[in-house]
């Protein structure tokens, strides 16, 4: 589920669901949270590296299991879930960059906004799909995304449900480096080693400062961005959405009730 590797004090973690796109199901989310906490508390990791195996780096939350979920199926119950998951994110007190390996959806894209840095491959491109599934965005894009990409790129990000590709990401600011993708990891890899060979005490305590500014505000956000999924997940919009993905066909919203 997850692949681990050191070299000069590097780590890169890469989810290893390939046949799912490396879509986020409990056992993915538990997954990678515990290999970030587990590179946060190795005193031999400098940096860390997240990326994905295969074609995608993630194509977001597994819609099969949240149709489960909405019909009523019994789920294994995660021992970190998504917002385990985020804190891990959020948290993480070293430099983490993210290399963009191929498609990246839904929290596989909103997750960038809490990269130190990000690569992408020009193979990569991205997608919000909240208002196309009838939901709200998700793990403090809303506030991400505007400070990296400012107010009307990110609006038209999450408002659109539209791809985007790796050229777009960096001109909007969402990206710092675009490469072939031969050249992803070792161009990630040439960055990730330069701040590894420096003291692992000095780069925490940057991101430290650069990051604690924001902290409470990406908590308050993400509470908020919750509610307003919880408003909407098994609503006629979201049930419309998850059927026509399981139907194999696009989903028609003219047909919901007045407001949705």
């Amino acid at each position: 589920m997850l692949l681990t590797t050191d070299s000069d004090r590097v780590r890169v973690l890469t989810m290893n669901r390939p046949e799912a796109l490396n879509a986020f199901n409990s056992a993915l989310y538990d997954a990678v949270t515990d290999g970030l906490h587990a590179a946060a508390d190795d005193p031999g990791v400098a940096v860390v590296v997240l990326t994905g195996a295969g074609r995608a780096y993630s194509a977001g939350a597994d819609l099969v299991d949240m149709a489960r979920g909405t019909e009523g199926a019994v789920r294994e119950t995660p021992r970190h879930g998504f917002n385990g998951f985020l804190d891990a994110l959020m948290d993480f007190p070293k430099p983490l960059f993210m290399a963009v390996n191929g498609l990246a959806v839904g929290i596989g894209a909103t997750m960038l906004g809490y990269a130190d840095l990000v690569f992408m491959s020009t193979a990569a491109r991205i997608r919000c799909p909240f208002t196309s599934l009838g939901l709200a965005p998700e793990a403090s894009s809303s506030l991400t995304f505007p400070r990296l990409m400012g107010r009307q790129n990110a609006a038209w990000v999450l408002l659109s449900s539209e791809w985007f590709s790796a050229a777009e990401c960096r001109e909007m600011g969402l990206a710092w480096r675009v490469c072939e993708p031969d050249e992803l990891m070792p161009v990630t890899l040439e960055y990730a080693r330069k701040l590894a060979a420096l003291p692992i005490s000095s780069l925490k305590e940057t991101k430290k400062l650069i990051s604690d500014a924001l902290r409470e505000h990406i908590v308050e956000v993400r509470e908020k961005e919750n509610a307003a999924l919880a408003r909407g997940l098994g609503g006629p919009a979201n049930r419309e959405a998850l059927l026509a993905f399981k139907e194999k066909r696009a989903p028609d919203f003219t047909r919901l009730p007045p407001g949705w």
